[in-house]
Formats: C-alpha cells, sequence, structure tokens
C-alpha cells in the first residue's frame, strides 16, 4: 500500500468522524428547534386565541358603550323636552299669577274704598250723636234725626255687605263665564274678546255721553244677559268696526255701553259694559249710537 493511499484512508477516517459528529450534533438540534416550534406555536395559538377573545370582549364593550350612549342621548332628550315644558308650565304659572295680583289689587281697592265709606258714615253717626248730646234743648228732634242716620246707616252698611257677597260671587262665576264664553265662540268659530271685570254696582248709571251724528245708529236685536252680550242691527257694511264703544239709551236715559269685538256685514256683537244691575237692563229695541 502507498502512502498516499495511507493518507487517503487516513483522511477519509478523520472526515467520518467529523461528520458523524456534525449529524450528531444536528439530529440533537434538530429536536430541540422542533420541540421550541411546537412550544413556540402553542404559545403562538395561544396568543392568537386570547387576542381574538380581547377583540371579542372590545368588539362588546364597545357596543355595550354605544347603547349606553344612545340611552344616555334618549335620557338627555328626553330631560330637555321635560324642561322645557317646565319652563312653558312656569311662564304660563307667573301669568296666571300675575293676573290674580292685578285682579286681586283691583278688589282689594275696592274693598278699602267699601270700608273708608263705611268709616265716614260711622264718623258722621258719632257727629250727629255729639251734636244731639250738645244740644239738649233739640233732643227730641235730635233723637228723631238720629234715629233716621242710624238706619240709613244700618241700610248703608246692609248695602255694602250685600255689596262684599256679590264681589265675592262674581270672583266666583267670573271663571265660570270665562269658559262659557270661551264654549260659544269656539261652536260659532270667532275670536273671544279680552274679558274684563264687570262695573262695580256700586256705580251709578252714567249719562250719555254726546254722540256726533256719523250715520252709526241702530237698534238691539238681541240681548244676552247670562253672559254680558248683545247684538246690534248693524254692521260692517254701515261702518261698524271692532273695538267700537256704542252708547245703548231708551229715550232720554243711558242704559250701558256696548264694545264691539266681532263684526259682519250686517249685524255686529259686543260686550256689555257699565250695565248697572240694579237698574234697567238692556233689551231687543232699545236705540245704540257711536261717536267713534
Amino acid at each position: 500500500m502507498s502512502t498516499l493511499t495511507k493518507v487517503l484512508i487516513v483522511l477519509l477516517t478523520i472526515s467520518s468522524i467529523f461528520l458523524c459528529g456534525i449529524v450528531v450534533t444536528y439530529v440533537a438540534n434538530a429536536e430541540n428547534f422542533r420541540k421550541m416550534y411546537n412550544t413556540l406555536r402553542l404559545e403562538n395559538q395561544a396568543a392568537e386565541d386570547e387576542r381574538d377573545e380581547a377583540k371579542k370582549q372590545l368588539n362588546l364593550a364597545i357596543e355595550e358603550a354605544g347603547r349606553r350612549e344612545q340611552k344616555l342621548k334618549d335620557d338627555n332628550n328626553a330631560l330637555n323636552i321635560k324642561i322645557g315644558q317646565l319652563d312653558t308650565e312656569r311662564v304660563e304659572a307667573i301669568r296666571r299669577a300675575n293676573e290674580k295680583d292685578l285682579l286681586a289689587n283691583k278688589w282689594e281697592d275696592l274693598t278699602t274704598e267699601f270700608y273708608d265709606t263705611n268709616e265716614r258714615l260711622r264718623k258722621l253717626l258719632e257727629d250727629k250723636l255729639a251734636e244731639l248730646k250738645s244740644v239738649d234743648a233739640k233732643r227730641i228732634e235730635g233723637d228723631k234725626e238720629l234715629k233716621q242716620i242710624t238706619a240709613s246707616l244700618f241700610e248703608r252698611m246692609k248695602i255694602i255687605e250685600t255689596l262684599e257677597e256679590q264681589t265675592k260671587q262674581l270672583l266666583e262665576e267670573k271663571t265660570s263665564l270665562q269658559n262659557e264664553l270661551d264654549k260659544f265662540f269656539q261652536r260659532t268659530g270667532k275670536a273671544v274678546a279680552p274679558f274684563e271685570p264687570v262695573t262695580p254696582i256700586k256705580e251709578k248709571a252714567q249719562v250719555a255721553p254726546p254722540t256726533v251724528d256719523i250715520g252709526l245708529n241702530g237698534l238691539i236685536a238681541a240681548v244676552d244677559l247670562e253672559n254680558s252680550l248683545a247684538e246690534i242691527s248693524i254692521g260692517a257694511e254701515n261702518g261698524v268696526k271692532q273695538n267700537m264703544t256704542f252708547h245703548v239709551t231708551r229715550g232720554d236715559k243711558f242704559i250701558c255701553d256696548i264694545v264691539i269685538f266681532d263684526v259682519e256685514p250686517e249685524k255686529a256683537i259686543g260686550k256689555l259694559e257699565l250695565m248697572d244691575v240694579t237698574k234697567e237692563q238692556p233689551k231687543a229695541g232699545d236705540n245704540v249710537s257711536t261717536n267713534f
């Protein structure tokens, strides 16, 4: 065997040993890499599962947040509507309270006037009593006068009590009359004139103001005393307009006024004012005229 052959055999042996070591190392490393791969694959799968679950929970949370947001918006809109309704009710309550205050002030002034009148009458009675005491010589005539004054005072006090009771009744009837008036004109499709308190019955019948002859003269065609309304025989064709005031007369006697609030071509309807319920009442056939 030659030297070259021996060298080749030695080299082949060394190469085989080295290759075997490499193969053993590769196999060992491959097994480790396989285990590592499987471990990483399982961890990756678990991470993906957790990610999918997290996405699912996130979507559920987003949906729940959306529902809550919509509910909050709906609740907020409902609250805004309720606030608007409450504001409207508050404004209406303030308006009604102001109206009641004005009406209360009017009746308070009227009551104060009644009390002042009563006080003047009481003072008059006291003066008469003092005068009767100081004039003994005229005691009999003074007693007679005192009785007359006392009777007059009691009569006036009874009238005052009656008027006070009537003012209370007027306050109670005001709302009922207004409701009936509203229903009446709702049925006829006409506008309702603003309600004004009836003139206190303590006022005496007034003399009819002079009127200018402008051709606006007519007659009362119909009267509704319960609702303080009257219909006259002339209308828009004769020049009658809303808010005109007609004076009702019977002969030379002044009865009351009519303030027009609804005008038709041949007739007009108005509200009775300055009407003294203790005197003569307007009726069909009474004359009506105006100067404006």
